[in-house]
């Protein structure tokens, strides 16, 4: 194992939005930065994102910081942060137009007057969402990842995976070092391509390494969302919070044997309608006055409801009260081509949808600096949980929380390099593999995910009770005590590290959801 002999002043793991902004700030700022990208620059769930992020409306538009504030804590069901949301709602939406539209030049969709043209998404009071069209997450970071290569403070590591945090004094070799508090240097990270593991040092370490979505059967999320920084930050003891609470989309392109395919919350924005087979319109039983802009869990529940009435595996999104008013191609083209690649045509009938796991409300706690409960260590975007969601996610917050705390973090990080040593490399314990490892074996990995998958989708999804949990947590148990064995036991690969995460933050949503009996936002026991 290599370890960096000159570490850097900030350590970003992950490239999303989080990640890129908070390696600009810091760049910026004057500081020396290592961005690590676990698949190609840009390959992140922030080129995911379609719906959009939240902006500054025009003045005319009639909203506030209060009425954001008021929508986002409507949404959270009486969990959220409140100045969490009171420093979202006061300086996020400005810094989105100042940073992203004014000095990266994200392509957003503009208005008359050349400035944004904001849109309505659900649960939202105002029309505040900057757009470009229906991709705005893959601008964003073709925008971001431009600026990260450009700039000469940063350098960019690809293809990268995290295997742990550098801790003190866990990976010390003094013996004596045991009595100090533990503090985070930085990362050990393996190399697929070399079959290495590396470790980076730095004076201040950033995760931003997205969510967990893969946990589930029913993701719009990349297989590459295996929760590998929370399962990261559990390991060093960092403290974790809220876990039992994943926002379930309520629409994903639904055809059988194929990859769900987020639909964005736009198109209910702009006017679509759920309806069942039959074509009646059913979101009146469920949420009479927000009909289909009732918050997303709302809206997950009530499909699950209707499907399990009906025994449909299915409801419909008819746009045809969108295409009343909007050109769907011109909007929404990335929906578009997705539909019509599975040989539905959006313009002549509804599409079938189900919910899917979508957005982690839960993760790593930090204060609204990004500060984690250990020294040297902070986090942003999904890993985090800065608690501004609560129990709920409002639509499009997530871009702009990203972008808020990845720059707060930044900042926080270079204020204090100044009373920061330098991490010692001949300090630290050298990374043994494995003598004799045994070979992957790929059959045993698809199995063990499949049965993590299915578990959680079946017991822990849109739907939970108790029993379930029990039934869910006993599985896992046994299941995590095989992966571990296999991990220690094994060649070391990005598959195994990703299994490994994935256990691990399976286990600890279960753990949350069965500590708390109260059905509050997306964590629903019926029981």
């Amino acid at each position: 194992m290599n370890v960096s002999s000159v570490p850097a002043d900030l350590l970003v793991l992950g490239a999303g939005i989080a990640g890129c902004a908070a390696a600009l700030r810091a760049a910026d700022l004057g500081a020396s930065v290592v961005l690590v990208a676990k698949d190609e620059l840009g390959a992140t769930n922030t080129a995911w994102a379609q719906g959009g992020i939240i902006g500054l409306p025009p003045e005319e538009e009639g909203d506030s910081p209060e009425l954001l504030a008021a929508d986002i804590e409507a949404a959270g069901a009486g969990l959220c942060r409140p100045e969490a949301v009171r420093l979202l709602a006061e300086e996020g939406p400005a810094l989105c137009r100042s940073f992203l539209w004014e000095r990266l030049g994200v392509p957003f969709d503009l208005g008359m007057g050349g400035t944004p043209d904001p849109t309505a998404e659900a649960a939202h009071s105002a029309r505040r969402i900057y757009h470009a069209k229906d991709a705005t997450g893959l601008a964003i970071q073709i925008a971001l990842s431009a600026a990260v290569r450009a700039h000469p403070n940063i350098r960019v590591r690809e293809g990268l995976c995290l295997v742990d945090l550098i801790t003190s004094p866990h990976h010390c070799v003094k013996p004596v070092r045991v009595y100090e508090p533990i503090q985070v240097h930085g990362a050990y990270l393996f190399d697929p391509a070399m079959g290495e593991v590396e470790g980076l040092l730095a004076r201040r370490t950033m995760l931003a390494t997205g969510g967990l979505g893969y946990l589930y059967l029913h993701t719009t999320n990349p297989p590459s969302a295996t929760g590998d920084g929370l399962a990261a930050a559990y390991r060093a003891n960092a403290r974790i919070v809220n876990c039992e609470y994943v926002q379930f989309h309520p629409t994903a392109l639904h055809v059988p044997g194929k990859p769900r395919t987020l639909l964005t919350e736009a198109l209910r924005g702009e006017g679509a309608w759920l309806v069942n087979r039959r074509g009646e319109r059913f979101m009146e039983k469920y949420a009479p006055e927000q009909l289909e802009l009732a918050p997303r869990d709302v809206v997950s529940r009530a499909i699950f409801q209707e499907m399990a009435a009906s025994g449909e595996a299915n409801v419909y999104l008819d746009l045809a009260p969108v295409a009343a008013h909007l050109d769907l191609d011109a909007h929404f083209p990335t929906v578009m081509a997705a539909c019509r690649a599975e040989g539905i045509d959006p313009s002549r009938q509804p599409i079938p949808v189900v919910p899917a796991a979508h957005y982690f409300c839960g993760g790593v706690l930090v204060d609204l600096d990004g500060r984690t409960s250990l020294p040297g260590l902070y986090a942003a975007g999904e890993v985090a949980c800065t608690g501004l969601h609560g129990a709920n996610r409002l639509a499009s917050t997530s871009l702009l929380e990203g972008l808020l705390w990845g720059f707060r973090g930044a900042e926080a990080a270079v204020a204090e390099l100044a009373a920061v040593g330098e991490p010692d490399p001949t300090d630290l314990a050298i990374w043994r593999m494995p003598e004799d490892p045994e070979e992957m074996d790929p059959l045993l990995i698809d199995q063990d995910w499949g049965l993590i998958r299915s578990t959680l989708w079946n017991y822990a999804g849109i739907v939970r009770t108790g029993a379930r949990l029990q039934r869910a947590k006993a599985d896992l148990h046994y299941l995590a005590h095989r992966i571990e064995r296999f991990y220690h036991e094994s060649r070391l690969s990005r598959e195994l590290l990703e299994l490994r995460s994935g256990i691990l933050c399976a286990r600890l949503i279960l753990n949350a959801a069965l500590q708390n009996p109260e059905s509050r936002g997306c964590h629903y026991r019926v029981d």
